[in-house]
């Protein structure tokens, strides 16, 4: 709990991501709703410290901000529309985040324009999507960029 405070407190402090607006999340509730996600997910550094438990089935969340949607190396389990909407352009950030992250199956659809497109999350975050966000934010790109 200590290091996710003093990586918030270093993302709040440095500013914004990419020059973005400010985050609408609370990191903290973030951290807590993610007991929702790590079913299928986990958050491990380019290290290997862990953070969240990997779950085998979703990709590590580590750096997921700022990631192009179904573009992870070594994780092989994309469904194909969400590789096409990451060839599209589809790059994760909070609006594109959280409006997937809400109605995973409607927003590849209408992204894709194809009624028949599926990913291969079908839970649906409500309500704390933007904690979600806020608190994900807080692992990968920038610290990455200085190694």
């Amino acid at each position: 709990m200590r290091k996710i405070l003093m990586l918030a407190a270093a993302a709040i402090m440095t500013g914004p991501l990419g020059g973005t607006a400010a985050l609408a999340g609370d990191p903290e509730a973030g951290e807590q709703n993610f007991r929702q996600c790590a079913s299928c997910h986990g958050i491990v550094d380019p290290e290997g410290n862990v953070i969240q438990r990997l779950a085998p089935t979703g990709p590590n969340l580590w750096g997921v901000i700022g990631r192009q949607a179904g573009a992870y190396e070594g994780y092989e389990r994309f469904s194909s529309a969400m590789v096409e909407a990451g060839e599209q352009g589809l790059v994760w950030d909070e609006e594109t985040f959280v409006a997937y992250v809400e109605d995973p199956v409607g927003y590849l659809r209408e992204f894709l324009d194809d009624s028949r497109a599926r990913g291969n999350m079908n839970h649906r975050l409500r309500g704390s999507a933007e904690d979600l966000y806020a608190y994900l934010a807080t692992f990968g790109a920038e610290e990455d960029d200085d190694s």
